[in-house]
């Protein structure tokens, strides 16, 4: 393991010893971890084969106190006959207790003269017991952590290291490096000496890595021999750990508490003196780079102590720079410290950065971990730090600080301030906690006359739980002078009251106010301009106009802010414009795009709601699959009953979903859901009930169908947002009347529908005209459908697509058009396929008297390529030349679906690109839908 230029080193020494019968010296020197034994072990095997006599020792702490401990070992291990053993032992027994000092040569005294007389007949004799055992090849001495040695063996060894010139005899030690030699004037006497080598160990190269990792052969073991390069430095012991780790994992075994990788990182440091262990705990609990002078500051140690404890640090491959090397060896590290030691640790860290000025984010994050905020300069540290993290969208950050404050000793004030803050941070991660809070909060702002930033920084919570009246009384309660209008504290009073009414439209009136002074929306700070101007935006979807356009204003908004951290409450509005805008296509984009900022991670609530929005619109495009998917993710990220009046948001799209896919018991299962009776008073109670009443009319439940529409109906009518976006409730009424025979009514709710100001989109318009041209002559209905195809297909609700194709179908072959006819059916029927509605499919298909014929399962034999049937389709097409356009055009889908398609059939044709595809795939080509499309027309 890149030690065969050493090894050779070693080898050429005892060839030289064996050739001209004189000794020679060796001492390798390494970091704790970097090969020094198996080295050792490697020369002492190949030297035993070469025919010299191997004698092996090893140091110990523990037995530093050994008299001739080490020396004990070497004779131990030649196995002596009983005569030379028990000789041996008469000399080691007979040697005086007393070291002479190496540095008594220098100046000699009495007694250092009476020390060496005292030694020197146990020496002459120990080194011609060595002598003796040389025999016909070199005798090898290997004393491994000669560091680690006792002072008698040392003085010994260098008994024999002067003597080398005419004996046999080759001495191999190893050393690591450590903060300061143990044994400095040996160090010193042994690198004196004419036949002495110093052999270093380096680190690992990637190179050297690359073998241990399948034997290197390959690029991808070249990748992880980087990875581990990157997180050991090179030390091999931590590497051969970090390499079992992965084969370990690879086997599926269990994983031990404490890993390979740990005990490899904490044999580093127990091998090393105290000194080294205390920075490096340092280094792991402050979690940054560190200068020598931070650490000497934390640790009450003078800088020129820390540096030679960091440069080992470094050698071992431990630290990189001026930190720990990963977060791997931090962990590790911190593991080891016991908890009264971090927490002890953590608080003089967090003295230190305060003193040293460190940003408060720094300084709060170790006050967190030591639990306490005893002195008077943390609360606002803690405060600094809460409100930063709330800024850049880390509310669990931002809770941890202001739990802290909430137990120091502050004044009413800064209570009431930390209470307002701490619910506005443990709301965004879980709503059932702040109950207690949010309440005293209440209390605290009625009691003192509802002064304005206490009061309005209850009010989104208010309204999140139903409490509207609450809400409004705290808004009502709340007065700035006209000189004010442009304050902040104005702009958030706007904004709150705009927050009442479109979350409780009964409160409307605000709205339109709002709305009309769009033009002149006052100059505030930039959080308050763009929560404000997000909300107008809202306000726009739900009460739409000639001048406004809500669809323009959400995209800038949302292009202008989506990267930005800590406005993830902001940038739900203008995703909730877009889908009452009748976008959902540009929703489904943004809330994707949302969902990978990093920043979500953190923030339970708003990911709930981002994805509960993209629920809906994948709903509303037709993926009942995706659909279902968010909604649930939603209700794992945020149970049911942390919902609040909002939970029949994301209710009512797994209620639709289960509907649309025929599942009619999950939807039960959904509707058994309670749902706050508050919930019926907003937007998204609407929804609920439209979900409802469309599961009711599946069910056969005409009667209750329609009470729940009217309803929806009435409360929009009421509340003045009669927007086909929100739920376009005649069209849904129209289908109950359908159901029931009542052509009549229902073509008179279709005609409202169409004729609703400023509030039809494309898709409602789209499905309006294929349920009214089920109305109609046969001579005007196939227009209708053919304008229904066009609207749904570019709105892109492929589901309601599915529906108008089958019904244009149907009409061709009324009109004895079957070839026409069949071609619509079949693209239908791999549509409803790929939406996920196979009931709808297999209704499409099914043989009915009068109806079409059934669909054949089967025309041409599958090839085992693994494509599915949309797959296959997408790639016949591709192979005929077609662009993505095209195919998207020609088989009723998005772009970015054909594009999802040909991705997973390069992967699975193992091609790259389209011109690759195998011709075979052509003839699974359905013919051109130019003939859908005249069809159609």
């Amino acid at each position: 393991m890149q030690r065969d230029e050493q090894i050779t080193r070693l080898r050429e020494a005892f060839r030289m010893c064996e050739k001209q019968q004189r000794g020679h010296v060796s001492l390798v020197t390494g970091a704790v971890g970097s090969g020094k034994t198996s080295v050792l072990e490697a020369f002492g095997e190949w030297a035993a084969d070469a025919g010299g006599r191997v004698l092996s020792a090893a140091g110990s702490r523990a037995e530093r106190g050994l008299h001739l401990g080490v020396l004990g070992q070497l004779f131990h291990s030649a196995r002596l006959a009983p005569e030379a053993a028990a000789q041996v032992e008469t000399l080691m027994r007979e040697a005086p207790s007393v070291v002479p000092l190496l540095e008594a040569s220098l100046e000699t005294t009495d007694e250092s003269s009476a020390a060496n007389r005292a030694w020197a007949p146990v020496l002459h004799g120990l080194f011609n017991a060595l002598l003796d055992l040389a025999g016909s090849g070199p005798l090898v001495l290997t004393v491994d952590d000669v560091h680690h040695a006792d002072p008698a063996t040392l003085h010994c060894l260098l008994y024999v290291t002067r003597r080398l010139r005419h004996a046999p005899i080759v001495v191999v030690l190893t050393e690591a490096r450590m903060l300061r030699p143990p044994h400095p004037h040996f160090r010193a006497e042994l690198f004196s000496q004419p036949h002495f080598t110093r052999i270093n160990l380096p680190p690992l190269t990637v190179e050297a890595i690359a073998q241990l990792v399948d034997g290197g052969a390959e690029a991808a073991a070249r990748e992880t021999a980087e990875r581990c390069l990157s997180v050991t430095g090179g030390n091999p012991l931590l590497t051969r750990a970090l390499i079992d780790e992965r084969l370990r994992e690879e086997s599926d075994e269990d994983p031990a508490p404490d890993t390979a990788f740990d005990q490899a990182v904490l044999g580093c440091l127990y091998r090393h003196e105290p000194g080294v262990r205390r920075v490096a705990q340092a280094l792991a609990v402050l979690s940054r780079p560190a200068s020598t002078e931070l650490l000497g500051h934390l640790l009450d140690m003078v800088p020129e102590s820390v540096a030679p404890t960091v440069r080992v640090l470094r050698t071992s491959g431990l630290m990189d720079c001026d930190q720990l090397r990963h977060p791997r060896i931090r962990r590790s590290i911190l593991a080891d410290m016991s908890p009264e030691e971090r927490r002890a640790m953590h608080q003089r860290t967090a003295e230190v950065l305060h003193e040293h000025g460190v940003d408060p984010r720094a300084v709060a994050e170790h006050l967190v971990a030591a639990g306490g905020a005893d002195a008077a300069w943390t609360v606002p540290v803690l405060q600094d730090a809460a409100a930063h993290a709330l800024a850049s969208g880390r509310p669990d950050e931002a809770a941890a600080c202001l739990r802290l404050v909430s137990r120091a000793d502050v004044d009413d004030q800064q209570r009431v301030t930390t209470t307002a803050m701490l619910v506005n941070a443990r709301w965004q991660v879980n709503p059932l906690t702040v109950n207690g809070h949010l309440t005293q909060l209440v209390r605290t702002a009625r009691n003192a006359g509802w002064p304005t930033d206490t009061a309005l920084s209850t009010v989104p919570y208010l309204l999140w739980q139903g409490r509207a009246e609450e809400a409004g009384e705290a808004i009502a309660g709340c007065a700035t002078d006209d000189d004010q209008a442009h304050s902040t504290d104005a702009g958030r009073l706007r904004a709150m009251r705009l927050l009442l009414s479109l979350s409780h439209p009964d409160h409307l009136p605000a709205v339109r106010e709002a709305v009309a002074a769009g033009g002149r929306m006052p100059v505030l700070p930039a959080v308050g301009y763009l929560q404000l101007h997000a909300l107008t935006v809202l306000g726009s979807a739900l009460t739409p106009a000639a001048e406004q356009d809500a669809v323009a204003t959400a995209e800038q908004l949302l292009h202008r802010h989506h990267t930005d951290d800590g406005v993830l409450p902001v940038l739900t509005a203008p995703l909730l414009a877009l889908l009452w805008s009748g976008r959902s296509d540009r929703v489904a984009v943004w809330s994707a795009a949302l969902l990978e900022r990093p920043v979500v991670r953190h923030n339970p609530v708003w990911r709930a709601v981002i994805r509960a929005l993209r629920a809906e619109a994948a709903l509303r495009l037709g993926d009942l699959s995706g659909a279902e998917h968010q909604a649930r993710a939603a209700l794992e990220d945020l149970p049911v009953a942390a919902w609040g009046v909002a939970v029949a948001g994301p209710l009512a799209t797994l209620i639709a979903c289960a509907t649309e896919s025929g599942r009619h018991g999950e939807a039960d299962q959904w509707l058994a859901q309670p749902v706050p009776p508050g919930a019926f008073r907003t937007p998204l109670g609407v929804h609920y009930l439209a979900a409802r009443g469309r599961h009711h009319l599946a069910m056969g439940r005409a009667h209750a169908a329609t009470a729940d529409l009217r309803r929806c109906g009435e409360l929009m009518r009421t509340w003045g947002i009669d927007v086909a976006g929100l739920v376009p409730w005649r069209l849904e009424l129209a289908r109950v009347q359908l159901s029931v025979g009542n052509k009549a009514h229902a073509t008179q709710l279709l005609q409202e529908q169409l004729r609703v100001p400023h509030g039809v989109d494309d898709r409602t318009r789209g499905r309006t005209l294929r349920l009214l041209a089920s109305t109609a002559a046969p001579d005007h209905r196939r227009k209708l459908l053919s304008e229904a195809v066009n609207l749904l297909q570019n709105s892109g609700d492929r589901l309601e697509l599915v529906r108008a194709l089958g019904d244009t179908g149907q009409t061709l072959q009324r009109a004895g058009d079957w070839a026409q006819a069949r071609l619509l059916v079949r693209r239908a029927y791999h549509l409803a396929q790929d939406c996920g509605a196979p009931v709808l499919a297999q209704r499409l298909v099914r043989r009915e008297p009068g109806g079409l014929p059934a669909y054949p399962p089967v025309e041409t034999p599958e090839p085992e390529d693994g494509l599915s049937e949309a797959e296959r389709r997408v790639a016949a097409l591709a192979a005929q030349g077609h662009t993505n356009r095209q195919i998207s055009s020609k088989l009723f889908i998005t772009v970015s679906t054909v594009e999802q398609h040909l991705t997973r059939v390069y992967r699975k044709l193992d091609v790259k690109r389209r011109t690759d595809l195998p011709a075979r795939l052509v003839a699974y080509a359905e013919p051109l839908v130019e003939e859908v499309q005249g069809a159609a027309t």
